[in-house]
């Protein structure tokens, strides 16, 4: 039997990246998947082809995973269309980096509300039908530097620290009702944005690292299975760097 087998899963901003490579990992172990964002557009209609082929069900949802009101009633319509959902992954996010004096308060508040507030709209959406159920997985994305900062980015670190917060209170809040709540922190993945940084700025990057790569999508989408499957069936308020040794 599959690790997700006839389970359901929301995944906010996974028409791409490492969204993607969660949504395609838990679509080749059984769990039927809705996923976000912004735009359905030809590549996430192309996700649906890719995840659909693994013969489980499958739709996008156009929303802002920022916007409280839309957020409530996608998941709304998610239930409606699947069953339940016992899975939530809240990988939405964006980054607007500058140095703290020349930072705008437009590139403050937009990292925050679209890192931070759509995981809470989420979790909050969901809370009702996971404590019904008394059971769910939701599993945050949040940064390696939401643990130990980063020059140029203090609105995204703020951010995903945040996410670490959050994860850790609706760990105890939620845990009585036998739903679980976890972070990944993710290090240097090779991505769209990592390839395009010059070369002496990566290689340096690369230096302070145990592993000496770059890691991949797969491998954070290896650790998200992980935490979504009953593999971590004790495992919660918990933050997983997968980061290959990044220090």
């Amino acid at each position: 039997m599959k690790l997700l087998e006839n389970k359901t899963a929301i995944i906010t901003g996974a028409a791409r990246g490492i969204g993607r490579a969660i949504a395609e990992r838990f679509a080749s172990e059984g769990c039927n998947i809705a996923f976000t964002d912004l735009q359905i557009d030809d590549v996430a209609l192309a996700t649906v082809k890719e995840l659909t082929a693994h013969g489980v069900k499958v739709k996008a949802y156009m929303g802002d995973a920022s916007n409280f009101e839309q957020t409530h009633t996608i998941v709304e319509q998610v239930l409606a269309d699947f069953g339940r959902v016992d899975i939530l992954v809240n990988n939405a996010g964006i980054a607007r980096d500058g140095l703290l004096l020349r930072m705008t308060e437009q590139q403050w508040d937009s990292v925050v509300t679209v890192n931070l507030k759509s995981a809470f709209n989420f979790i909050h959406a969901l809370t009702p039908s996971m404590m019904r159920q008394r059971s769910g997985s939701i599993i945050s994305l949040s940064s390696v530097v939401g643990i130990g900062g980063n020059a140029g980015q203090a609105n995204y670190a703020a951010s995903k620290a945040g996410i670490i917060g959050l994860t850790k209170s609706v760990a105890k809040e939620l845990g009585v009702r036998g739903i679980r709540a976890n972070a990944i922190a993710p290090g240097f993945i090779d991505t769209e944005m990592t390839r395009n940084l010059p070369e002496n700025v990566r290689n340096e990057v690369l230096r302070g690292i145990a592993l000496r790569r770059a890691g991949t999508v797969e491998e954070v989408a290896n650790v998200a299975l992980f935490l979504a499957s009953d593999l971590s069936s004790y495992v919660t308020a918990q933050v997983i760097q997968c980061c290959g040794g990044m220090g």
